[in-house]
């Protein structure tokens, strides 16, 4: 068995570091395509049906890029597509999701003290929201709603406040605040995947039959893409926050994520328009730090904590019931524990990192894979060993777990 942890465990790696790696990627040139589309300027220079161009200089050499509204008037030779980066992005995100939430549902998606789900039962939630999610968002902006921008991005942020709200209802918060993240990133590559490059292939297929092609894709392409731009920044900070318990388990994570929306648009705003050269509104960092501050005024409420369970799981009890089991809880209780416990007694530790709580023989039998892998089989923690955990103590940790893999009982 502990030789299955250490390999799931690079998977993990592997899936995280390709999730990380393709959205920045992602991230990457759509921030660049949204600055040079507000950067661009009609000069007299313009070839027929240009709508703006730019020069800019970098590595050395410079740069002259037009853009053309609709399209050129004949299909360029060499032409490439930004695509791959967006689904490469929503896939890894997904195997991320299914690695540790799905097949983690009782440790990680599920919070009895918030809804006593089933796995099967929490997994259908989470797979039908985020279906739900693109299928609402696309008939909104395909309906005369959607017509008026401004009225279409105040609909929308309402529902994402409305999910934010519902998924701390059904999970626990961790997995609420990353299903947020996940329900927006599914919106985004959806927009690249069913609206921006049909319409993209539509045009390309008009130009190669010779025909006029219709500007209204375009229009539409850009909507989304806009959409996007905006949208960024907030699924940064929720895939992020699963490491910060201030930010998800506290008693108003859903109306901090909520927030995390609105400090996006702001900072958007400003580079926005800076590349736009339409000024520099510069109230909107103002606005982002009271938003922030704010936020970190609502983490401020108390800690929510998972509860006692009266029965552990089958995979805890295992844990629970192996050879050297009461050794480890002394080992942990005595080296862990006063830092990660429901209120800390160590010196500037305020919170359970990562609200992990080693108090109790259930929560260290329920953390057993954690424990092995942080402080028996790597010296991770306690970090720099303030607590001075032996080797011969590693050792037992190490034994316990091993044990429990085949099968031994506790004497």
């Amino acid at each position: 068995m502990s030789d299955w942890v250490v390999l799931w465990e690079w998977v993990q790696i592997a899936a995280r570091w390709l999730h990380v790696t393709t959205a920045i990627a992602w991230i990457g040139s759509s921030f660049y395509f949204i600055a040079l589309d507000l950067g661009l300027r009609k000069t007299p220079s313009l070839p027929p049906l240009a709508h703006g161009e730019e020069w800019q200089v970098h590595g050395g050499g410079f740069y002259h890029i037009q853009k053309y509204l609709v399209a050129p008037e004949m299909m360029p030779e060499h032409l490439t597509w930004f695509k791959w980066e967006s689904y490469a992005t929503w896939l890894s995100g997904f195997f991320m999701l299914f690695l540790v939430y799905y097949l983690g549902s009782n440790l990680y998606l599920i919070d009895p003290a918030v809804a006593d789900l089933a796995p099967w039962q929490a997994i259908a939630i989470s797979l039908g929201s985020l279906g739900f999610g693109w299928v609402a968002y696309d008939l909104i902006c395909k309906s005369r709603f959607g017509d008026d921008n401004t009225r279409l991005m105040i609909g929308l942020y309402i529902i994402l406040v409305a999910m934010a709200w519902g998924y701390t209802q059904v999970f626990s918060g961790r997995a609420a605040l990353l299903h947020l993240g996940a329900f927006t990133a599914t919106i985004m590559s959806a927009n690249v995947f069913m609206i921006i490059m049909p319409n993209q292939r539509i045009v390309v297929a008009d130009l190669k039959a010779g025909r006029k092609p219709d500007p209204k894709y375009g229009k539409i392409a850009k909507q989304r893409s806009t959409h996007n731009n905006y949208l960024t920044l907030p699924v940064l900070f929720l895939m992020l926050s699963n490491h910060y318990p201030l930010v998800f388990a506290t008693e108003y994570n859903w109306l901090i994520a909520s927030l995390v929306f609105l400090m996006g648009v702001t900072i958007r705003h400003w580079f926005n328009s800076k590349h736009a050269r339409t000024g520099n509104p510069h109230w909107t960092w103002f606005v982002t730090v009271v938003i922030f501050l704010l936020i970190a005024w609502l983490s401020t409420a108390p800690m929510r904590h998972r509860p006692e369970e009266a029965s552990l799981s089958s995979a805890a009890l295992s844990y629970a019931s192996a050879a050297g089991f009461d050794e480890v809880v002394g080992i942990v209780q005595g080296r862990c524990s006063m830092c990660h416990a429901a209120e800390p007694v160590y010196e500037r530790v305020y919170w359970a990192p990562k609200n992990v709580v080693l108090e109790t023989p259930a929560q260290i039998a329920t953390e057993a894979s954690r424990i092995y892998m942080q402080a028996g089989l790597t010296h991770a923690m306690p970090p720099a060993n303030l607590s001075y955990m032996e080797p011969a103590e590693r050792e037992a940790i190490l034994r316990w777990f091993r044990a429990a893999g085949q099968g031994g009982a506790s004497s």
